[in-house]
């Protein structure tokens, strides 16, 4: 009996090590977290105002080019990775990049800061 209990207890443990595993791996292909915030509207105690999603073109941190979809009231950018706060978006990055690049545990690439 104490045998079967010892088996349960080290599958276990491999089977939630795969877990681990997997849900590191999966992590690291996934896009970084990002909000549509509008670039004029820093404030230093609270960032950039987060502004609706319509306001961003495409699926990638924009561009000089990329502003034609843009509404003409912001002047809205992605921004990547931050902490958002009362509407409020501050300690990320406006490049996909250098999004991707901080990575997560398991993650290839420099995040060193």
């Amino acid at each position: 009996m104490a045998q079967t209990r010892r088996r349960l207890r080290s599958s276990t443990v491999v089977l939630g090590g795969m877990g681990v595993l997997a849900a590191a791996l999966s992590a690291c292909g996934s896009d970084p977290d990002r909000r549509c915030v509008d670039r004029d509207s820093y404030t230093l105690g609270d960032g950039y105002k987060v502004v609706s999603d319509k306001n961003c073109s495409g699926g990638s941190s924009g561009s000089l080019g990329k502003g034609k979809s843009r509404s003409r009231s912001t002047d809205a950018d992605w921004y990547y990775d931050s902490d958002v706060r009362n509407g409020y978006a501050e300690h990320g990055t406006f490049s996909r990049s250098e999004a991707v690049d901080r990575g997560g545990f398991g993650c290839s690439g420099s995040g060193g800061g």
